[in-house]
């Protein structure tokens, strides 16, 4: 039997329902879809894409953390834009948190994301 490990920080928003900001499983991290909401202000950030994608990495690099983990543990992620137009910007902002072997992704286009968000980011990490 596996033990599942729920992993919480206060500095990435808490979870907005019935979930884990990650959990930790079979020596691997789950983490819980990321949107741009300042933990502190409990709000989506302002400004455009960019800024959003940004929050979003800061919250995912938070939970990692708690997990004790980095970007360099990520080995799958999935993105999720409201609009595939925004593709080019959020993976420059990606792009500025990975190095050496990138992790596997998939990006898809979704109709909306919770709180009028325009980018969601959830990650799986190897737990060292």
């Amino acid at each position: 039997m596996s033990t599942r490990t729920p992993i919480h920080t206060t500095a990435a928003p808490a979870a907005a329902g019935p979930y884990s900001q990650a959990l930790a499983a079979g020596g691997f991290v789950f983490c819980s879809g990321q949107v741009g909401v300042d933990p502190a202000a409990r709000k989506l950030v302002d400004g455009g894409v960019e800024d959003q994608a940004r929050q979003v990495m800061a919250n995912l690099a938070a939970v990692l953390a708690a997990a004790g983990c980095s970007f360099g543990d990520v080995v799958k992620t999935t993105i999720f834009l409201t609009d595939i137009g925004d593709f080019k910007a959020v993976n420059a902002v990606y792009g500025e948190s990975f190095e050496g072997t990138l992790p596997a992704r998939s990006t898809v286009a979704v109709a909306a994301l919770p709180g009028g968000a325009k980018v969601e980011i959830e990650a799986i990490a190897l737990r060292r």
